[in-house]
């Protein structure tokens, strides 16, 4: 019981680390281009990080059910992939550079599984797919709607009707309009190489593409605007962009967490952790894997409490170092990452939100022309990238080797 509360504390530190450590995700570009004081980006991030992590929980169950093998997750090693990730985070923010988060935190979780089975790559779901299927309300067929006509009155609500040889759905909403339930059938990718290796790639370039095309029409709309009425236009409009940017970054980030708190609760009740625990308790229980409110409550407010604190350094290095940007540029790259995310949030793809952004404002800085982007810069980022997932991953399993040495596991 007392791991359990153990892992759930050092999962809300990362959440914190995760809020302080990628703040410049959302508020770089609005401190770069003076449109927001520092404190005013931060609170507005803050807020905004806290009402986007309440909003969905597909990204927590990508990371609690599609990337390991539950079986090899225990309190111990779900201690040594937080360790894993903490340390990279914090190494990473003491050198100023933006790595990704979520990619620590999912080399600590592969990390850490990969130790507890004795060094067996099976471990980790590398790559599979998911035959899904779902009833889909749909208009009836002309000839169903006039098989119905002889059924006779159909009840408000869903009917189940045999017409010949089949047995079908129908749905009759209050006005008397006849719908159809039909079975949608849909192939989902899962696994590691799909949720996070391939989206390692494609999400900041996007990035830079979809930052370079809402650039390029911003500078042929407003060619013939002169630049104190495009700073003060869009000094204003930076604020919506920074809102719609933070929320996105709570939506993605904050789950990462919810799915590796949901995801050791929900072993431990499957070992029986709580059959015999009081019952004040009990809402620790976790029969099948469900995002309890009150775990989406405290990773938000732990994310928006490290938001707020704030990360200055690499603020430095997102917002000034990479490119001069003014408020037009910050809009646009705060927008064009904000699309990204939410396409990858709605999917449960784990992105990280620090790549999306960088991507973002490489895209943008690209339009003014290619030397404007400061490359060197660029390239150091890119390295924190590469080694993120190995190195966070390389942490955790050295910590659960060792676990498992002293005979903690």
């Amino acid at each position: 019981m007392a791991l359990i509360l153990t892992v759930i504390a050092i999962a809300l530190i990362f959440e914190y680390i995760n809020g302080f450590h990628d703040t410049a995700n959302a508020v770089a570009t609005s401190v770069a281009t003076r449109v927001m004081t520092p404190a005013q980006a931060i609170t507005l991030s803050a807020v905004m990080n806290l009402v986007g992590a309440m909003a969905g929980v597909a990204v927590a169950k990508t990371i609690g059910q599609g990337l390991v093998d539950t079986q090899y997750i225990n309190s111990i090693s779900m201690i040594c992939a937080l360790m894993g990730a903490i340390s990279w985070n914090l190494f990473t923010w003491w050198l100023g550079l933006p790595s990704s988060s979520s990619h620590a935190l999912i080399g600590g979780l592969c990390g850490a599984a990969i130790g507890a089975a004795h060094g067996s790559l099976s471990a980790v779901k590398w790559a599979g797919t998911k035959v899904v299927t779902k009833l889909m309300v749909v208009p009836a067929p002309q000839d169903v709607l006039d098989s119905v006509n002889n059924i006779g009155a159909l009840q408000p609500g869903t009917n189940v009707v045999t017409l010949g040889t089949n047995t079908i759905n129908l749905v009759v909403s209050e006005a008397g309009k006849v719908m159809m339930l039909s079975p949608h059938t849909t192939v989902e990718h899962t696994g590691l190489l799909y949720k996070v290796v391939i989206p390692m790639f494609v999400a900041p370039t996007a990035g830079i593409l979809i930052g370079f095309l809402i650039m390029g029409l911003l500078v042929v709309i407003f060619r013939n605007t002169s630049p104190q009425i495009l700073n003060k236009t869009f000094g204003k409009v930076q604020w919506l962009s920074a809102a719609w940017m933070s929320f996105e970054h709570g939506h993605n980030d904050a789950q990462k967490t919810m799915g590796i708190i949901t995801l050791t609760l929900y072993t431990a009740t499957q070992s029986g952790v709580f059959n015999n625990v009081p019952d004040i308790f009990g809402f620790l229980k976790t029969p099948t894997f469900e995002i309890a409110f009150w775990v989406k409550l405290i990773c938000a407010l732990a994310i928006a409490s490290g938001t707020a604190a704030g990360g200055w350094k690499i603020i430095q290095t997102m917002g000034k170092n990479v490119f001069k940007m003014m408020p037009i540029h910050g809009f646009a790259a705060q927008s064009a990452a904000a699309t990204v995310i939410s396409i990858a949030s709605m999917g449960g793809v784990p992105l990280s939100t620090t790549h999306v952004i960088a991507g973002s404002i490489m895209g943008v800085g690209a339009t003014k022309r290619l030397s404007a982007v400061k490359w060197t810069v660029v390239e150091q980022m890119a390295w924190a990238w590469v080694f993120t997932l190995p190195a966070a991953g390389g942490v955790a399993y050295l910590c659960t080797r060792i676990a498992k040495a002293v005979g903690l596991m």
